[in-house]
């Protein structure tokens, strides 16, 4: 067991055989009214509580036009041997403003409060911005993943922020050559190495989803970034080509030892394993290829891929999940043989094949007749977006949002209606998805009006968050 080390967990199997059932779920919620103010949702989780599956507490950010996205702790079990550091705080970037909001989590978890803002100009003073994945780092720094330089054209880099003093230190990379795109990362320091992933240019995907820039490698990525860990150099370039476009959420395998891993290819909704070779490079192979379904909207027939726009690993590496924005589903995969990864659940919960105006004509994959799906009396308009799984693999969290520019094109109805949380329960012995017809958050009734839910995190870690380093 843990409880007497530092922050996190001795291992990921050690999360997944010994840690707790989680009983709150900390919420990015984003206002689609640009005059109010996005928060911190607190959800009760506990079966057992009188409040279960509620709001309990909103924690705002003070400001608005930030658009909060993805978050982050202040350490993890990367640092699980230093008993004198505490998760106690939950870092939250803003996408828009570069604003860093810093959550004490830690002395009420059911009532977080606001106790720092490192103003955006600060970022951009380090010729960045579009901040998005937060993740701690053993040294005790705060590493954020950016999108764009100073005035939102396409960079990837990444700025530190100190843990204690919750001071902007700078930025990591070192050397001559900087990404064209960022998005995620993720590290390994056995294999001295990070790979980062690529969305494309905010100055154009914060304007909405244009189909017809997708081809164009000046606002779009392909590639994954290989950095040397130890010198913080960008090494290798792995260009995935157009089947690669826009490779999002990536994933190594949680094992602190594993040279492998998985990144979620959004546009063309494929997944590639990312591997070391023998010869020390690094080199990527398509995995999954999920086919474009053929549809129809007022005469025209045209390609509607799923568009893979969230990736989620279980703790004992066994199951692989994703979700389609576009086509509606969430799939579950064995991977326990990396190279060949195996569909055993598919859940459908919405998507464009369920508007009116639009009709599939051909799907590859599938011979059904979809419904609206409906939770505890009300319809889920949208589709599932943001995952995130239980310590033990069998509740998989699913939240509606993407990016409020995209939903409001999108999914307008999602948007003036409020967003989503359900849950699916997961057979992790031989596979399978069913939806919890009890558990329902829905974000359109909440006091300010509809918001839109994206990322979720557990008070303790999960995982997404945490990152393992090897003992040896």
């Amino acid at each position: 067991m843990s409880c007497c080390k530092g922050p996190g967990y001795a291992s990921p199997l050690d999360a997944f055989k010994n840690g707790p059932r989680e009983k709150l779920l900390y919420v990015v919620c984003v206002q689609p009214d640009l005059n109010k103010q996005d928060y911190l949702a607190t959800i009760d989780v506990d079966p057992n509580s009188s409040t279960y599956s509620q709001v309990i507490h909103r924690t705002f950010t003070g400001s608005v036009g930030d658009e909060l996205h993805h978050s982050g702790w202040n350490v993890c079990s990367s640092c699980h041997d230093n008993p004198d550091l505490q998760r106690n705080l939950l870092i939250l970037p803003a996408l828009h403003s570069c604003k860093i909001f810093a959550f004490d989590v830690g002395s009420n978890p059911r009532k977080p409060e606001l106790c720092k803002v490192i103003d955006g100009s600060e970022m951009r003073s380090f010729n960045c911005s579009f901040p998005h994945t937060t993740h701690c780092l053993a040294s005790g720094d705060i590493m954020i993943s950016t999108m764009g330089d100073k005035n939102e054209n396409a960079k990837g880099d990444f700025v530190l922020v100190d843990s204690k003093t919750l001071q902007m230190k700078g930025t990591w990379t070192c050397g001559d050559k900087i990404a064209k795109f960022g998005y995620d990362f993720w590290y390994q320091p056995y294999h001295d190495v990070m790979i980062a992933s690529e969305w494309g240019n905010p100055n154009k995907f914060k304007t909405g989803f244009h189909p017809e820039d997708l081809s164009n490698k000046d606002e779009y990525g392909t590639s994954l970034n290989v950095y040397k860990w130890s010198t913080r150099e960008l090494l290798q370039v792995i260009d995935l080509g157009e089947e690669g476009c826009a490779p999002l959420e990536i994933r190594f395998l949680h094992n602190p030892k594993a040279s492998q891993g998985f990144v979620g290819c959004a546009v063309q909704a494929n997944v590639y394993r990312f591997y070391k070779a023998l010869d020390e490079t690094w080199k990527a192979e398509k995995v999954i290829d999920v086919p474009a379904k053929t549809v129809k909207k007022d005469g025209n027939e045209f390609k509607l891929n799923g568009l893979i726009s969230d990736i989620v690993l279980s703790l004992d590496d066994k199951y692989l999940y994703f979700s389609c924005w576009l086509h509606g589903d969430v799939r579950q995969y064995d991977v326990s043989d990396p190279e060949n990864p195996k569909l055993t659940g598919r859940l459908c919960l919405g998507g464009q094949v369920l508007n009116d105006d639009l009709t599939v004509i051909e799907d590859k994959e599938f011979q059904e007749q979809l419904k609206p799906v409906i939770v505890k009396g009300k319809q889920l308009f949208g589709s599932p977006q943001m995952l995130q799984l239980s310590l033990d693999g069998k509740r998989l969290y699913v939240s509606s949002s993407l990016y409020s520019p995209w939903d409001k094109q999108i999914y307008p109805k999602m948007t003036e209606e409020g967003g989503w949380m359900v849950k699916i329960d997961v057979d992790i012995e031989n596979g399978g998805l069913k939806l919890d017809p009890d558990f329902l958050i829905d974000f359109g009734s909440e006091p300010n009006g509809p918001v839109l839910p994206h990322e979720m995190r557990y008070p303790g870690g999960d995982c997404t968050s945490d990152i393992w380093l090897a003992k040896d």
